[in-house]
């Protein structure tokens, strides 16, 4: 047990409603305190996204205690919800070792020894043993401004080092999402991963496919979406990681990593880290939309060389092709996959500058997702795209004179051909033989 004083920590620092939840478990006669990543967070100088509690009540209990304010939910491991409006700390109960289960109700595994359920309940010694790394097995009382630390998690924070607690492959294989947080705290916290956790990570690779897609959708986001997106993306690629979350992009994959879409998921990245650094809005559909942008163009030729479809028709086919292998390992919800077709759509319409289709294209809801694709386009391919891009660019941001000069230009350099009407002929008469 350390002083929080010591190491510069002090009840301030901390939410006011998961302080107000300790306090009333503690009320209660519960043991409850703050745990996890928030504390290792602030003891990195960083700001906490959220704040979680642990507690030896459990889940029944809690809820009898925060009543409507409680919320219980999952199955595989159950966890209490309080609601303050829009904030929620989440409260979890102490959990043992799952080896201490009496029954399935508690604990099971699978033949690859995943965790299908996991609410075996014990102490706060065994909770620490269940943490995944040293440095979220840390434990705060804003009681007596106290820390527990039961694995050297501050040591191993000064050193920058990423531990696991026990033997890193049963702890992989018991959760394989473990080596995608793996992943995500060396991107995040700037740490390095010690080797006994590091080595078994890619002959254990394959074990993500045993994860529900929605799950392995949400752990996307949290890779790719939190500020750290290309470091991460490096470091997926050098563990044999990425390859499991999109396994349909292998093919496109060279020795010097400079084909299309190797390029396009390093800009797509790069700009997303920049907005989430200027604090803008981002959307997994336009992350997701370029990333799949280059498969889709071949399969869309494909289609049209083999098939003998038309463009839209082709792209049609191709959407459903590409995103339905998508989903198979990241299920997107529907919300997103309709955003995603929306921009591939797009890219076909920003080819319409003439008549009045400009300006229809500007006026649809996802046009400055894909105007910005085009951008990215034009950076990677060149050529005409460039051309196209400048002009859009330039429509943007004109008034509504200047928009029909540049239409009117369009439809100079690009007129449409001429119909041609053919007169009908007149019915021939047969002569009559007299």
């Amino acid at each position: 047990m350390i002083k929080a004083a010591h190491l510069g920590i002090t009840p301030r620092q901390f939410s006011r409603n998961a302080l107000t939840v300790v306090e009333k478990l503690q009320r209660q006669g519960f043991e409850a305190y703050i745990v996890g990543g928030c504390i290792r967070d602030l003891l990195l100088g960083k700001q906490p996204k959220d704040f979680d509690v642990a507690t030896n009540a459990r889940p029944e209990q809690i809820q009898k205690i925060f009543q409507r304010q409680c919320r219980l939910v999952g199955r595989r491991f159950r966890l209490a919800h309080i609601m303050f409006g829009r904030d929620i700390i989440e409260v979890a109960t102490f959990r043992a070792n799952h080896n201490d289960a009496r029954s399935e109700h508690q604990a099971k595994q699978n033949d690859e020894g995943m965790l299908l359920r996991d609410n075996v309940y014990g102490t706060i010694e065994q909770d620490a043993e269940r943490r995944d790394f040293t440095v979220n097995a840390l434990y705060y009382n804003p009681q007596d401004n106290t820390l527990r630390d039961y694995f050297n998690g501050i040591e191993d924070l000064k050193a920058g080092k990423l531990r696991l607690i026990g033997d890193p492959v049963t702890r992989y294989q018991e959760d394989p999402v473990r080596m995608l947080r793996s992943i995500r705290f060396m991107a995040k916290l700037e740490m390095f991963l010690e080797k006994p956790s590091e080595q078994p990570i890619r002959e254990l690779a394959y074990l993500l496919k045993n994860i529900p897609p929605a799950r392995l959708f949400d752990e996307s986001l949290k890779l790719l979406q939190a500020g750290h997106g290309v470091k991460t993306y490096r470091l997926l690629r050098q563990y044999g990681l990425f390859e499991q979350l999109f396994p349909s992009l292998v093919s496109f994959f060279t020795e010097k990593g400079d084909s299309f879409a190797e390029r396009m998921i390093l800009t797509a990245l790069t700009s997303t880290d920049e907005r989430i650094a200027d604090k803008l809005r981002i959307n997994p559909a336009f992350l997701f939309a370029a990333f799949f942008w280059y498969p889709l163009r071949e399969k869309v030729e494909m289609l049209k060389n083999e098939g003998g479809l038309n463009n839209h028709d082709a792209y049609a086919l191709a959407g459903n092709d590409v995103l339905e292998a998508f989903c198979l390992t990241l299920a997107a919800p529907r919300r997103h996959t309709a955003v995603i077709r929306d921009i591939w759509f797009l890219q076909l319409q920003l080819l319409k500058r003439t008549g009045s289709a400009p300006m229809r294209t500007m006026e649809h809801p996802k046009f400055r997702a894909a105007f910005d694709l085009l951008v990215m386009r034009a950076e990677i391919e060149g050529g005409e795209i460039v051309e196209l891009a400048k002009w859009w660019h330039e429509y943007q941001f004109s008034n509504s004179e200047q928009r029909h000069q540049l239409v009117q230009e369009q439809q100079r350099l690009h007129p449409k051909p001429k119909k041609k009407y053919f007169r009908a002929r007149k019915p021939r008469h047969p002569k009559s033989s007299a």
